[in-house]
């Protein structure tokens, strides 16, 4: 089958079209007919050789975390879905990646909601699970107030769509020029960058930082304790006394809750995926050029 693939880490540029072996669903799994694949931070940093996950990669490697497709295949003891269903989702975490592909096994998905284009729901999975994940651990007072530090990513703009539907206040930093975009999401709008816990007046409950540029000290004065705030992206956040979140994009083994969820509000019109960028797969490098991000970035074949 053919695929984005890499037989070295380096820039973008080592990303290219090759044939590889056609993977199969195991127990538990589907495989779809990959209609569009998300690109994760996850995938940049394996191709560019500095995540410690990547230590383990064989190479050649397919990049992507996030699929969505039609079923061809299912594996033992998979019931609920069958060939021929539309669905998105994620694959087994263990091969770090495999979804930018003809075809994609999937460890943990969901049906695809009729009012999602293939794009949004190829670019949803991890995504979903990650903001599903920090939201949970969070555990924001009822009817309290969230921040995000980074909210017009692939993650953060996800992140403020799950938290208004839990019936939380959302403050969204962003550039200037997201602050459109971000109170479409229903976030109130905050400029990011240095002096954060001054521009913000009114009472925080809890703080996610999903861009890691150093907002941490803020957020905790803005919180009161560093048990307030969650990264996803800040390695000094021990440093802080704040808990760094990494390694939890993924669902559990044998549920697909978060998605499941995700997909329910997009059928009600409460929850969408936003696009930054469509990119054939011919082009993989484009996608995995470093840019200011506003939603997420997915590739097609």
């Amino acid at each position: 089958m053919f695929a984005v693939r890499y037989e070295r880490f380096g820039g973008p540029e080592v990303l290219g079209l090759g044939e590889v072996p056609e993977p199969h669903a195991g127990p538990g799994e589907v495989r779809v007919r990959v209609e569009a694949a998300g690109v994760s931070p996850v995938d940049l940093a394996l191709r560019a050789g500095t995540s410690p996950a990547g230590a383990g990669l064989r190479l050649p490697h397919v990049p992507g975390v996030d699929a969505a497709g039609v079923v061809d295949e299912v594996g033992a003891g998979v019931t609920g879905v069958g060939p021929g269903d539309a669905v998105f989702g994620i694959v087994p975490l263990a091969g770090l990646g495999g979804a930018s592909a003809q075809f994609a096994v999937l460890a943990h998905w969901a049906a695809k909601p009729e009012s999602w284009a293939w794009e949004q729901a190829g670019g949803a999975g991890t995504s979903v699970e990650t903001a599903t994940r920090a939201l949970d651990r969070l555990a924001t007072p009822d009817g309290g107030t969230l921040l995000v530090d980074g909210a017009a990513g692939g993650v953060g703009s996800v992140v403020v769509q799950l938290a208004v539907a839990r019936g939380l206040r959302v403050l969204g930093t962003g550039r200037p020029d997201s602050a459109g975009f971000l109170a479409g999401l229903g976030a109130v709008p905050v400029a990011y960058g240095p002096g954060l816990d001054g521009r913000v007046t009114e009472r925080v409950d809890r703080a996610l930082d999903v861009a890691g540029k150093g907002s941490l000290p803020a957020l905790v004065a803005l919180t009161g304790a560093p048990g307030h705030v969650l990264t996803l992206a800040d390695f000094s956040g021990p440093v802080h006394g704040v808990a760094l979140s990494t390694g939890e994009l993924g669902g559990e083994p044998g549920g697909h809750h978060g998605l499941a969820a995700a997909a329910a509000l997009a059928a009600q019109g409460r929850f969408r995926i936003p696009l930054q960028d469509v990119i054939p797969f011919a082009r993989a490098a484009d996608a995995h050029t470093a840019r200011p991000r506003r939603g997420k970035t997915v590739l097609v074949p």
